[in-house]
């Protein structure tokens, strides 16, 4: 379950890490692509437009519970490097914890607020009801997502990356399979779509626990590890924090965003709202960098191994961008047929399909950018991630699709360009931070 990456080819180790984490990625955002295409196979606009809207707040929650988990991968990491064991146990414990009481509150917070927040991104009336069933039941599962990024957190954290994976594919295969059941077959339309989702994912936490007591030793499971240390549990949380919110601020540029094209109307709405889905599936590369580097960064940190850490992230930077330069290229070509792998409306597909050319360019920025990023939290540094997001985000990204949305009422290609242009002004600022960190190193 424990993995060393301080020793061997650096290329070889990321290669390792990864896949694995880059096929969990595939097949948790494969829950979202299969809710949106059964549902689309079932029901009709409106349903559609429920169902990514919704999926698109649980999104954001999860991506920002992922951030603050990040502060638990490093310390977690570190304590691996430095091969202290009585920390690790410490760290894992405390992690638990900590992560039990958010999930908590954030459950309680959330189904208090559930008008509001889908009053809040401007929902189309048509999609009004589908929308609040869907979260309703997204947030009642609040739990079983956090409780499984916990584990997926420890695991890599520990440099296993390939456990997750496993549990991933089997609450995929079981949301694919739930879904047909209740949106095909009982004919709950969004509210099927959530049961789905918040099942599967119970499915998925039963097997890590199981998995977990069986390759663990029991020691791991001891109450004092549990117990709050206040040293550690403000260092999971001084990583994790700033990292959370920056995902926040993304996240509710993109909700902003949508907002914009909510107000355009369904048909606008819809074609955001897939677009939104492909691209989650696009970022994969991206985001599994990111995790990548924090990784086997903060193990290599934690050894003294600075140098390591340093071409971890030049050839994260590497893959990054061949892989957004192609992706940029391709959707140039093929935007329009993705598109019509969700929905038969001519109108959609052609809104979304020019929405798609222009967005998909932020895959290669955000690619640089994560992976600055990913280094950042392996240095204990994550608050220059959440500088440089929340400058990119106040300062272009939102403004930017507003501005584009007025000038442009006719096309969605625009407001892609703007999106994109967030993350570009993101990688720059992280050139320059990366450069003012490392004469210390």
């Amino acid at each position: 379950m424990q993995t060393d990456l301080t020793h061997g080819s650096v290329l070889k180790n990321i290669a390792l890490f990864s896949l694995p984490y880059f096929l969990s990625y595939f097949l948790q955002t494969l829950y979202g692509l299969a809710d949106l295409f059964i549902i689309g196979q079932f029901d009709g606009v409106d349903s559609i437009t429920a169902v990514s809207i919704g999926s698109q707040i649980m999104h954001m929650i999860t991506v920002m519970i992922v951030g603050l988990s990040m502060g638990a991968t490093v310390c977690i990491a570190q304590a691996v490097g430095a091969k202290d064991n009585e920390k690790l146990k410490y760290c894992i414990g405390n992690t638990v914890t900590v992560f039990f009481l958010v999930s908590v509150v954030l459950t309680f917070i959330l189904l208090c607020f559930t008008d509001t927040i889908v009053s809040l991104v401007k929902t189309p009336f048509e999609a009004v009801a589908g929308t609040k069933e869907y979260l309703v039941v997204c947030f009642i599962g609040i739990p079983l997502i956090t409780a499984y990024n916990i584990v997926s957190s420890i695991l890599r954290g520990m440099g296993d990356s390939k456990s997750p994976m496993y549990f991933i594919a089997i609450a995929c295969i079981a949301n694919i399979i739930l879904d047909y059941v209740f949106i095909g077959y009982f004919k709950l339309g969004s509210i099927g779509a959530a049961l789905g989702t918040t099942l599967a994912q119970g499915i998925s936490v039963i097997c890590a626990l199981v998995y977990i007591k069986s390759q663990s030793s029991k020691e791991l499971f001891k109450f004092e590890y549990l117990k709050l240390k206040a040293n550690i549990s403000k260092r999971l949380l001084r990583i994790g924090i700033p990292i959370c919110v920056q995902d926040g601020f993304i996240q509710t540029a993109f909700m902003i965003i949508t907002v914009i094209a909510n107000m355009r109307g369904l048909t606008d709405a819809a074609s955001v709202g897939i677009v939104e889905k492909i691209i989650s599936f696009i970022f994969l590369v991206p985001s599994s960098m990111l995790s990548t580097v924090s990784a086997m960064g903060a193990q290599n940190i934690g050894a003294g191994k600075f140098d390591r850490a340093k071409l971890t992230l030049r050839y994260a930077i590497y893959i990054a961008v061949s892989f957004g330069i192609f992706v940029g290229l391709l959707f140039q070509v093929i935007s329009e047929n993705a598109l019509e792998l969700f929905t038969d409306d001519h109108d959609v597909i052609v809104s979304g399909g020019k929405y798609l050319q222009g967005y998909i360019w932020d895959c290669m920025f955000a690619g640089i950018s994560f992976s600055f990023s990913g280094f950042f939290c392996a240095l204990g540094k994550s608050e220059i991630s959440f500088m440089h997001n929340l400058i990119a985000t106040v300062t272009l990204r939102v403004p930017g699709a507003y501005v584009a949305s007025v000038l442009f009422p006719t096309t969605l290609l625009p407001m892609g360009l703007a999106t994109a242009s967030g993350s570009l002004l993101s990688a720059i600022i992280c050139v320059i931070a990366y450069k003012v960190v490392t004469k210390k190193l």
